[in-house]
């Protein structure tokens, strides 16, 4: 096709929006909500569906603004996913808003893209293209971090999380569907992504089922036997009950003195064999 008869089709297709766009601001319509008769110019009409409402019933636009679900300005229609237009929009709200609405939407098209990432420092935040996998540089303040903590680029050394961090990413995982997990999975490494949700899973049994020995922080577990405890890494007897290092020549005085907090308590807790 040359040139000329493109923009040819260009003005044609421009004339015959315009005129649609006139002919449905002199035509009356019924509101799908309200169901009063209105002339076009006080209505708009959803693309694809081309179910209309007056602009008065549109006043829901300004709430889901306002609460930053730009995604949410759907067809009011019952199961219609018809979603209006950026310059419908525009006509239908202040331009204060209609800014924040832009920023709402180029916010949340940002967030779906899988190479773009937001510089960590507080005082920047800016979106950043990821170079590689994990690298990313800022091209405002020139931060070079890793896209996966979130910390200085550290090159082949592995990223240190905080346990928190590592909680919420299982938590997202677990929650996750097949096709979010495959991300994750790209994103952290299958094996490495299992092994943080599995030393996390160890970590937490651990505080659940030992105590730390008060000499060699060793993570002891109990599995019988009295309250009176040996940390084979150290040699040192301890208190299960209360923590407290036990006097190597007589460790079972704890139990057996008055002003002791364990006294008597040597058995307690062991599960009596009924024979």
């Amino acid at each position: 096709m040359c040139v000329a008869s493109a923009a040819l089709l260009d003005i044609i297709f421009d004339f015959d929006q315009k005129e649609r766009e006139q002919v449905f601001k002199t035509n009356h319509f019924s509101c799908g909500v309200c169901f009063s008769e209105k002339t076009g110019a006080f209505c708009i009409a959803f693309p694809k569906c081309e179910h209309v409402f007056c602009t008065e019933c549109s006043e829901y636009f300004k709430i889901q603004i306002e609460n930053g679900s730009v995604k949410a300005l759907n067809c009011p229609q019952p199961k219609c996913e018809s979603q209006a237009l950026p310059s419908q929009v525009k006509n239908l709200v202040s331009s204060d808003l209609f800014a924040k609405y832009d920023n709402y939407l180029l916010q949340s098209s940002l967030d779906e893209m899988s190479d773009i990432v937001y510089c960590p420092r507080p005082t920047c935040q800016s979106p950043v293209i990821l170079e590689q996998n994990t690298i990313g540089v800022c091209e405002v303040c020139r931060f070079a971090f890793c896209s996966l903590c979130k910390l200085t680029f550290h090159g082949v050394s592995p990223c240190v999380f905080r346990p928190d961090e590592v909680r919420k990413l299982k938590m997202e995982y677990e929650n996750a569907t097949n096709t979010e997990r495959i991300f994750l999975e790209r994103k952290y490494g299958k094996d490495r992504l299992r092994r943080m949700i599995d030393d996390l899973d160890s970590e937490e049994w651990l505080v659940d089922n030992s105590k730390i020995c008060p000499r060699c922080h060793a993570h002891i577990q109990k599995s019988d036997g009295c309250n009176k405890m040996h940390c084979s890494k150290c040699r040192t007897d301890f208190c299960w009950l209360c923590g407290k290092i036990l006097d190597p020549r007589n460790p079972y005085l704890h139990f057996n003195t008055w002003e002791s907090p364990c006294f008597d308590r040597l058995f307690e807790g062991v599960e009596i064999d009924s024979d």
